[in-house]
């Protein structure tokens, strides 16, 4: 199986919507090479993301991540799992709608809460009312995700591969993939 008409496919959608899960299990399928973009900030940086939140701020962050990404969408073969705030800046929006073809991964929220329960590890989750905070993100973010996104895919407490099969069969219907090649 090959991507048709792009060179690299990129997973963008809210915290804890399983891109990097689904993005592992979705690159082996396709032969495409994983690409975490927080996972490759962090191994540049040398630290985790919180603590580039708590020493640098949000903004400096962004700035890290909007490099990576630009960086990342010039990359051939590769899936890139972005992280969930990636769509703010409008040159990773850019980025990502002309260079890569892009699924939106859109988890119901009650899946979102469960799954973010007991991470301690999401520097906009913490000290907060995580459903709360995660209904604000959807106000604001999904317009931006739908902006950039080829298609849209409900995600929900399904097995990872089973995910990946929807995923892959909506992509053939659409002619982004080749089988048998």
């Amino acid at each position: 199986m090959q991507l048709v008409g792009y060179e690299r496919l990129a997973l963008v959608g809210p915290m804890a919507s399983g891109k990097t899960t689904l993005g592992r299990l979705l690159a082996k399928q396709l032969g495409l090479r994983f690409i975490d973009s927080d996972h490759e900030i962090e191994r540049r940086s040398g630290v985790s993301i919180a603590t580039i939140f708590d020493i640098e701020g949000e903004e400096a962050f962004r700035d890290r991540e909007e490099r990576t990404v630009g960086e990342l969408m010039q990359q051939a073969g590769v899936l890139v799992a972005t992280g969930g705030g990636a769509v703010l800046r409008e040159q990773n929006r850019i980025r990502l709608k002309c260079d890569s073809l892009v699924v939106f991964l859109n988890p119901d929220l009650d899946v979102q809460v469960r799954r973010t329960a007991l991470d301690r590890k999401r520097p906009l989750l913490q000290g907060q009312d995580r459903r709360a905070v995660l209904t604000e993100m959807r106000a604001s973010r999904y317009p931006l995700y739908r902006e950039v996104a080829h298609l849209e895919i409900a995600v929900d407490n399904r097995p990872g591969k089973k995910m990946t099969d929807v995923i892959v069969n909506l992509m053939d219907k659409q002619g982004w993939i080749a089988r048998g090649t």
